[in-house]
Formats: structure tokens, sequence, C-alpha cells
């Protein structure tokens, strides 16, 4: 079950038309009429429902329920679909608005850096330039073997090789995980008798480096802390 505020404030109304429940395209537009009015309150039951309830979801469609969520003043629900829109489609300004926001309200994990918009960049194609080398290993092999290539051509392959490995794990998308309560214990162990580091605020991101039982394994200020899954929406 998701956290109340990832949900991203007021549910439907009860007497929500039956168009809006099955997300057509009338509901859809209508919605959009709204959201281009400024009735934002008014949209967002909508976009809700089609993002929730319906599962059809684009960047487009997570970054209008972000915008209407922010100028509703739930910032963690913001933060959440722009965290979803930039998991989908990773963008250069998609990431400024999310460390923008993060920055007003004094929240971590969120770095306005050139390094981090030059990493933004590079997984935007991660995937299109991971199947052009996984393509050139696979031509090279396969020309090296047919022509019984020298010595020389083969440790250029190897060093070619070399390179697709650290694109793999250098730039490969790692899940990070938004903290959905405030006040969130992060402990130096997984259990509740290990060692207090500190506590997370409502929205904070932290990358997850794995999971042990019901708690996560998540990179905090460099070194390695636990917080409860139960704490934590990770978005992948």
């Amino acid at each position: 079950m998701l956290p109340i505020w990832a949900l991203g404030a007021k549910g439907p109304e009860k007497k929500t038309s039956v168009a809006a429940k099955v997300g057509s395209p009338l509901s859809l537009r209508m919605a959009d009429s709204l959201f281009a009015a400024g009735q934002y309150a008014a949209a967002a039951p909508v976009y809700h429902q089609q993002v929730w309830g319906q599962q059809r979801v684009s960047a487009a469609l997570l970054l209008k329920m972000a915008y209407a969520q922010q100028q509703l003043g739930h910032y963690p629900a913001a933060l959440l679909y722009l965290s979803f829109a930039q998991a989908r489609q990773p963008r250069v300004h998609t990431w400024r608005q999310m460390a923008a926001l993060a920055a007003q309200h004094r929240l971590v994990g969120y770095p306005a850096t050139w390094q981090q918009e030059l990493r933004v960049q590079a997984q935007r194609y991660y995937y299109p330039g991971l199947q052009a080398l996984l393509a050139g290993a696979v031509v090279g092999a396969i020309w090296l073997l047919w022509r019984r290539g020298p010595r020389g051509a083969w440790l250029g392959y190897a060093a070619y090789v070399a390179l697709l490995g650290t694109y793999l794990h250098a730039l490969r998308p790692v899940p990070a995980g938004l903290v959905a309560r405030s006040g969130a214990a992060l402990m130096a162990g997984p259990g509740a008798g290990a060692a207090w580091l500190s506590t997370a605020a409502l929205g904070d991101r932290l990358p997850v480096l794995g999971r042990q039982d019901i708690w996560y394994r998540v990179e905090w200020q460099r070194r390695v802390a636990f917080v409860r899954a139960a704490d934590l929406l990770v978005v992948e």
C-alpha cells in the first residue's frame, strides 16, 4: 500500500463520473482543460485515477500531476510524480525542477550540480547506447573469428569490452527511494537494536543498494544505512 501523501492529496469524490473512473479520452480532455485554466484541484482527481487506477502513464501526464500537486501545496506528492517522470524519461529540466523543489524544503538527495546533470543526460541515452555497444561487440567478435584477426586486433577488442563493462557499471540506473514518512529512522544495521544514525525528512531521496527482510539498504552521506521498507517508496 502506498502512503497517503504518495497518492497525491485528496482522492476523487464519491460522485466522480463514470467517464473519469474509466479514464476515457473525454475525461482526460476535460481534465486538461481544467488544468490549462488553473483549476488544479478539479483536474487532479482525474489524473490521479488515470495514474493509479488505469495505470496508463506517460511522462507528460506525470509532469502535469506533479505541477498540479505543487500548486496545491503538496510538495511530497509533487516530488513523487517528478521522480516517476524522471525514471520513465530522464531529462535535465525535470531534474532541475526536482532539485529546486527539494531545495525549498531543505531535502537531501537532489544535487544541483553539473556532474549530476551530465549523468542525467547520459542516462537519457543509456539503453540506446547499450544496444549500440552490444551490437558492436557482437559484430567485432564475428569479424575477428572470421578474419582470424591478429593479436593486436584482439587486444583492441578486449579494450572495447572493458569499455562496455565500465559503461554498464558506471551509468546503470540505480533505484532511488523517497522517504514516505516524516521522521523515518536511519539505522546502522537492519534491526531495531542497531545504532541510530539520523532521521530522514519526508521527501528525502536515498539511493537504494538492496533489501534485507523489512529493511532497505540505502546510501546516506556516502555511507551505508538502513531504513524500514514501510518508510520508503522505491522509484525505479
